[in-house]
């Protein structure tokens, strides 16, 4: 095989999830962690390897599975299931590991003994529609083992799963699922509250784990800080403080207060201390369906309780937002484009332009045009279109034509609400592509001031803190973006920005394993290729740097050192500048 090309096959995947993992870890994390340890060894393990499998990796509360037969996948998880019914036969059930499945079949991307693309994603996403010790299969998965298996099927019908872009076909496998399923969907049947039109999210109060009733007032403020918090964000509908308190000493069904308080999301979380350490954990439920969306455990020396109880808010507002961006365009998924208001229009351009290809940028334009004409006073709408707009450069797009009309847009943007974050952010992307990068900077940190766990705000500054001569100060404003949003749809960008930094800082090593990872989101992102191969260059690793740069030539013919180096967005410091020039003519990069 090329060096450089991607290595393809088609695969069974199977993706098996622990369900409650959050709950089970909070309650008992050394006695959780080694029965699922014993379970994975002595049960899991073995049955994938005897059914011709292997495990690719764990992850911590699950694993994934690569299989070459669809039905030895299925007969796997059948398997699997069994043995963990047996298992926990004798475990209280409050205390029992139960998986869920997802089995499909598709084509992956191998890379050092690990798999990705669709094929596996579908898989992943997939498992979170099974029930607790239950399996679901992709429509691919179903047709390779109904004629070959017989297995009772439950056709779940097409599901949007998130970051696949048509709906998946999804079947339970089990003769009592549909029974099973319609009970645990099913909502209590007390009296709803309307639903907000707005993303909504309750808060619970926090549970103090820690048996000291004193530390209840840090619970409680921890709760109090986070309802502040996600009330900034104007595109949220925050239930207030007097209604979720009201839970405070119960252990509500989720499902329940969603439909009491009449909201989409609820977020609940634990404090336990034992001596100077504090354990916090939160994790974000759908309230529809029960599922967990998002779940995190942070762990901290107690030395100024309201430093971390403010970084913690932090922490968790910065988490969640992106994930309710990815939960609320999932559910417009199956909706056609037509039907969308100028909000669903606005959430499903974002998850567009995460994509970052022409095709999506086109149709995050569109549809955030049609934003624009159902609402012509909402900022929001006009701000994410000048973003789209201005991206048009990396595209083909006349680069002083598109900038002013980016420009013109943000500027109404702003002028319709000077409190949306969203519109200085735009005002500095489009400054930046002018290499303005200190007037970029003003307004990023703008941006930053109204929401400062704007991820997409810090990461992008660090563009202009890379190009502008600060790489260091763009280092940790990536690290601080990756960290509020770990699974943001844009940290390919991020990633990109650091190895640019790197680069300023002759720290090629680093850059090369930024853009590796940045490639791994995003296979196709020329601007990566071309600064790995920058890397590669300033390690002598020429092989490399030109296997990228003829990736890049292929994928955009018409890159070259004028156009890719002193046109667009260039570093503002002429060593750096020259440097990277030089890098790249010398791998092969045609001057004009």
């Amino acid at each position: 095989m090329a060096e450089g090309r991607v290595q393809r096959r088609l695969a069974a995947i199977l993706a098996a999830d622990v369900a409650g993992y959050s709950r089970l870890m909070g309650e008992d994390e050394e006695g959780t962690l080694a029965a699922l340890t014993a379970h994975l060894s002595e049960a899991i393990e073995p049955c994938i390897a005897e059914h011709r499998g292997r495990v690719v990796k764990t992850t911590g509360d699950g694993l994934l599975a690569e299989f070459a037969s669809v039905v030895d996948a299925v007969q796997c998880a059948l398997a699997f299931q069994d043995a963990m019914g047996k298992r926990n036969g004798p475990v209280p059930e409050a205390r029992r590991i139960e998986f869920r499945i997802g089995v499909n079949l598709g084509d992956v991307i191998i890379q050092d003994d690990d798999v990705f693309g669709d094929g596996v994603n579908v898989a992943a996403r997939i498992e979170g529609l099974a029930r607790p010790g239950g399996i679901c299969l992709s429509r691919a998965a179903r047709d390779q083992v109904r004629d070959r298996m017989a297995i009772a099927l439950h056709d779940l019908g097409e599901v949007a799963v998130k970051n696949i872009t048509r709906p998946v076909r999804c079947f339970a496998v089990g003769p009592d699922t549909a029974d099973e399923s319609a009970s645990q969907q099913a909502p209590p049947p007390e009296p709803a509250a309307k639903t907000s039109d707005k993303p909504s999210v309750a808060v619970l109060p926090f549970d103090n784990m820690s048996g000291d009733p004193e530390q209840d007032y840090f619970a409680d403020g921890m709760s109090e800080d986070i309802i502040t918090a996600l009330s900034k964000l104007r595109w949220f509908f925050v239930i207030a403080r007097n209604s979720t308190f009201s839970y405070k000493g119960k252990s509500p069904d989720v499902r329940q207060v969603a439909r009491e308080l009449g909201v989409r999301y609820v977020l609940e979380g634990s404090v336990r201390k034992a001596g100077n350490r504090l354990r916090i954990a939160a994790q974000l439920i759908d309230g529809e369906t029960g599922n967990h969306l998002w779940a995190e455990r942070y762990d901290r020396q107690v030395e100024d309780i309201f430093a971390v109880q403010d970084e913690i808010t932090q922490r968790v507002v910065g988490a969640i937002e992106p994930q309710l961006y990815a939960a609320e365009n999932l559910r417009i998924q199956s909706k056609p484009p037509e039907s969308l208001d100028a909000w669903g229009c606005v959430i499903r351009s974002l998850w567009h332009l995460g994509r970052f290809t022409k095709g999506d940028n086109e149709e995050a334009r569109q549809l955030l045009r049609q934003a624009v004409a159902l609402s012509p006073n909402y900022a929001k709408a006009h701000s994410v279109l000048a973003f789209a707009e201005a991206r048009m450069v990396f595209f083909g797009g006349d680069i002083d034509t598109t900038l002013s009309s980016a420009r013109e847009i943000a500027q109404t943007a702003v002028a319709l609400d000077d409190d949306e974050p969203w519109g200085y952010f735009s005002v500095g992307y489009i400054v930046c592509f002018t290499s303005r990068y200190d007037e970029a900077i003003a307004w990023y940190r703008r941006a930053i001031e109204l929401n400062e766990n704007f991820a997409l705000a810090h990461g992008n500054m660090a563009a202009a803190l890379a190009l502008g001569g600060q790489p260091d100060a763009a280092i940790e404003a990536v690290d601080l973006a990756i960290r509020m949003s770990p699974r943001d749809p844009f940290n390919y960008s991020y990633l990109h920005f650091a190895a640019i930094a790197h680069f300023a800082a002759e720290r090629y090593t680093e850059g090369v394993a930024c853009e590796e990872q940045a490639l791994r989101e995003r296979p196709n992102f020329t601007p990566a290729l071309r600064f790995l191969a920058a890397c590669h260059a300033g390690l002598g690793e020429m092989e490399k740097a030109r296997s990228a740069i003829a990736e890049v030539l292929r994928l955009t013919p018409e890159s070259s050192i004028k156009r890719d180096v002193y046109g667009q967005v260039a570093y503002a410091g002429e060593n750096d500048r020259e440097r990277y020039a030089a890098a790249l003519r010398q791998v092969g990069l045609p001057e004009e």
